[in-house]
């Protein structure tokens, strides 16, 4: 119990400052981090499967909620949540959360780099403390406002950025059970407070500087210091707005935000399950991260899933049970009641540097470069198609385009296990006496749509002088409908020809399917036997 409620507190100091931050990059107010941060850390642990996940905003969700909230606002992110945790549960119930896990590497990494290098590109306006008045438009839009806004630089905005990157770069290095987010913010928040009294024409841009609220008759700058507060959704919406037209446009990126959490839920917990030898239900674990994003937007909350860094933290501080994750969002929630003005202190730019940390932890370059030196080349290709479809377009084109490039490259590599080969019948050990006007082909691999073709031109290609064809089917490993078409044709010119056309080697399952394609063993030209010894022998017997 003492090793969960501290792992617990410490993830909790980190999320704390984190979830703001990624509330931020979002393009919400702070506090709706803090909240997802306390509902999914709470419900996800209750729900889930996993013992040790600790679930809130990641860093990963930010590019795909971006547009969201420019073009819907919250009200049309909370509600994306929601529909994304209808689908997460319908996913696990449905037992698909190990096909989720299929998902190729390299498409991983490419979406997962590409991400990390739009977050960072994003957090470059507050670290350098650039004036921007409309930062929006595509990753190329916003490298164009970035590179021809530096001579708005702040250089005392970019001081306070640079030294907590700093300190969160060297205060790691020192090993120390403290966390290093604690250490720099707290560090430059104070020091920033110092120079905004003392030198109050530097204006440093903090939290409460930068966001209002209105809750109610409640109205002040930076965090709220209030608990949460139960919200519909839809907010201001009535729930008649609510019509098909909304949901047909918001569904797509639902979609898209169910995935992505399926994927980084699924790797957290496979991730933890290898550091602690646990076992986690994948399915279980999705129906409880949907039943998490359903109840998350009615306290205001943006989308969740597990967070693998805070996992990881959780992991090595000695958490072994589900209390840690409750813990470290009671702390939050405390945080909140108590100390919501300190918090509005934190300075932007620090929240920035602790974001360009976070999309350089999750940048995977030992990764990406070792993919481009050892991968072959076609998964290279995949890496790359992810990586700058995320970074140009959006994460869902590059999911989309990413598994089906993907798939087609699977297709293409089963094609070259398969393989069809005329026997030499002049040069057989063990038949040395089969006449010329018997062919024997050997198959081996699985028949499918990509090798029927293949199939077809070569037996409707043998020898006029050949009157039966063997094909030998015992290294046949599956058959679809196209080759089972295939087969019809190849069956239907044979008999117009007056030749046979003999199986061998069928496993039950192939035998099953064709005869219940309508394939007629029993017919003059179309046998099947056992093994090729009897093909053969009955070859002989009515040539």
């Amino acid at each position: 119990m003492k090793n969960n409620i501290l792992s617990g507190l410490t993830v909790g100091i980190i999320a704390l400052p984190l979830s703001m931050a990624l509330a931020i990059a979002t393009g919400v107010p702070p506090q709706l981090g803090l909240y997802t941060a306390i509902i999914a850390g709470i419900s996800a642990a209750i729900f889930g499967s996993s013992k040790i996940n600790i679930s809130g905003p990641t860093a990963a969700f930010v590019v795909i909620l971006i547009p969201i909230v420019q073009e819907f606002g919250i009200t049309g992110l909370l509600l994306c949540g929601l529909l994304s945790g209808i689908i997460l549960i319908f996913i696990g119930i449905l037992k698909l959360g190990t096909l989720i896990e299929l998902i190729p590497y390299p498409v991983t990494v490419g979406f997962t780099s590409g991400i990390a290098v739009v977050i960072a590109t994003f957090q470059i306006k507050d670290f350098f403390g650039l004036t921007i008045s409309n930062f929006e438009g595509s990753y190329l839009d916003k490298i164009y406002l970035l590179s021809t806004s530096f001579h708005t630089i702040d250089f005392a905005e970019f001081t306070i950025g640079l030294m907590t990157l700093l300190l969160l770069i060297l205060w790691q290095k020192t090993k120390s059970k403290i966390p290093a987010a604690l250490i720099a913010l707290t560090f430059t928040t104070i020091i920033v407070a110092f120079l905004n009294i003392y030198i109050p024409t530097l204006d440093i841009s903090t939290i409460s500087s930068t966001f209002h609220y209105k809750i109610g008759d409640l109205e002040g700058n930076g965090i709220p210091p209030i608990p949460l507060q139960f919200s519909l959704p839809w907010g201001n919406l009535n729930i008649q707005d609510i019509n098909l037209d909304l949901l047909y446009k918001l569904f797509p990126h639902a979609i898209a935000i169910a995935i992505l959490g399926a994927l980084e839920s699924l790797l957290c917990a496979v991730i933890s399950d290898g550091m602690t030898g646990n076992k986690t239900d994948p399915n279980k674990e999705l129906i409880g991260q949907g039943i998490t994003n359903i109840i998350v937007p009615f306290f205001g909350g943006i989308p969740a899933t597990a967070a693998i860094a805070r996992t990881v933290v959780n992991i090595k501080s000695g958490a072994n049970s589900k209390i840690s994750s409750i813990i470290h969002a009671l702390f939050i929630l405390v945080a909140i009641t108590f100390i919501s003005t300190y918090l509005s202190y934190l300075p932007m730019a620090s929240l920035s540097a602790l974001l360009l940390m976070v999309a350089w932890n999750m940048s995977e370059v030992k990764h990406f470069v070792n993919i481009i030196k050892v991968a072959p080349k076609n998964d290279v290709y995949v890496l790359l198609t992810c990586f700058i479809l995320t970074v140009l377009i959006d994460m869902q084109v590059a999911v989309a385009v990413g598994i089906g490039l993907a798939s087609v490259l699977f297709i293409k590599r089963t094609i070259d296990l398969y393989s069809i080969e005329l026997v030499n019948t002049q040069n057989l050990t063990v038949h040395p006496d089969i006449p010329e006007n018997i062919s024997i082909y050997d198959i081996n691999g699985p028949m499918f749509f990509g090798a029927a073709q293949n199939a077809l031109k070569t037996l409707l290609n043998t020898n006029e002088d050949t009157n039966i064809v063997i094909l030998n089917m015992k290294n046949v490993t599956m058959i679809d409908i196209t080759a089972m078409v295939a087969l019809k044709s190849i069956i239907d010119n044979f008999k117009n020809h007056d030749k046979k056309l003999i199986f061998s080697g069928l496993n039950t399952r192939i035998l099953k399917k064709l005869t219940k394609a309508n394939f007629k063993f029993d017919e003059n030209n179309l046998k099947n036997f056992i093994d090729i010894d009897e093909a053969i022998a009955y070859s002989k017997t009515v040539i």
